[in-house]
């Protein structure tokens, strides 16, 4: 099992060197960058070079970036102007496919496999006017993303639209094929539960947010901290065509919280608990 972390859990701060050194001390293999501009500027060239050379001097992977979810938010706080390319106002959408694209040249400096995006912002119907302008920004992100090495993973949200039957759906009525999933632990179990969601996501899921909570909010606790049954979720996973990355998404609880060790001590649990449902899946077949 490959661990990948998402740097979620330090958007209330800057991704500093010192920061990147200590990830990788913790025996993380790659990281899954959030684009917050008070975390991570993926606009600053500047700031694209530093972050790669950090990752290469203590050998990190980037796995994927999260698309930017919001525009000029204050340092500390995720309280800026949403970003939807499911926006019907045209100016707003373009603006929006606009940010995303500056976050996919990210690719140019520093390579990545996955780009998770939502197709809205907050709670959102499956609107046909949104689904229209979902379509018109991702039949020109994904070439754009494909020239620069990268796909388009669209992630499960506890809404209409980012349901995972609305995106299942989304991909058959559009024919955007070169869309892949982000299958979000969390959201699916607020949502729908895990399994249903997992079960319609599963042909075209490449990558993962593990987290859990009580069923009621999206907490991003620690696995194993809330409600969701993991002996389940990782025999789903071991099922799976290919091997699934299992990338952490946290929220930091306090100053500090969860730590690295907590952190380490939850990608131990998942990894007996995934070579323990991956044997069982070999036996069966």
């Amino acid at each position: 099992m490959r661990r990948i972390l998402s740097t979620y859990r330090y958007v209330s701060q800057p991704l500093t060197t010192e920061l990147t050194e200590d990830i990788a001390q913790a025996g993380i293999e790659g990281i899954e960058i959030f684009c917050a501009s008070s975390h991570f500027d993926y606009r600053s060239a500047q700031s694209v070079r530093e972050v790669g050379s950090a990752l290469e001097e203590y050998g990190l992977e980037l796995h994927s970036l999260h698309s930017p979810t919001e525009r000029d938010s204050a340092s500390g706080h995720q309280s800026g102007v949403s970003i939807s390319i499911s926006d019907p106002e045209r100016i707003r959408r373009l603006d929006a496919v606009d940010e995303v694209k500056r976050a996919l040249e990210v690719a140019e400096r520093i390579p990545f496999r996955f780009l998770v995006q939502h197709m809205g912002s907050g709670r959102q119907a499956a609107d046909p006017r949104k689904l229209d302008a979902a379509f018109n920004s991702l039949e020109h992100l994904v070439v754009f993303a494909k020239q620069r090495g990268v796909t388009i993973a669209l992630e499960n949200k506890p809404d209409e639209l980012g349901s995972p039957a609305s995106l299942q759906q989304f991909v058959k009525d559009t024919h955007l094929n070169h869309l892949r999933f982000c299958f979000d632990t969390g959201h699916a179990h607020v949502e729908s539960g895990v399994g249903p969601g997992f079960e319609l996501m599963r042909e075209r899921v490449v990558t993962t947010h593990i987290h859990d909570n009580r069923g009621e909010k999206d907490e991003h606790l620690l696995p194993y901290e809330g409600s969701i049954d993991w002996d389940a979720v990782l025999g789903a996973f071991a099922s799976a065509a290919q091997p699934l990355p299992l990338v952490l998404e946290l929220k930091e609880r306090a100053p500090g919280a969860p730590a690295f060790d907590e952190i380490c001590a939850a990608f131990d649990k998942l990894e007996k608990h995934l070579d323990e449902e991956s044997a069982g899946a070999t036996r069966a077949r």
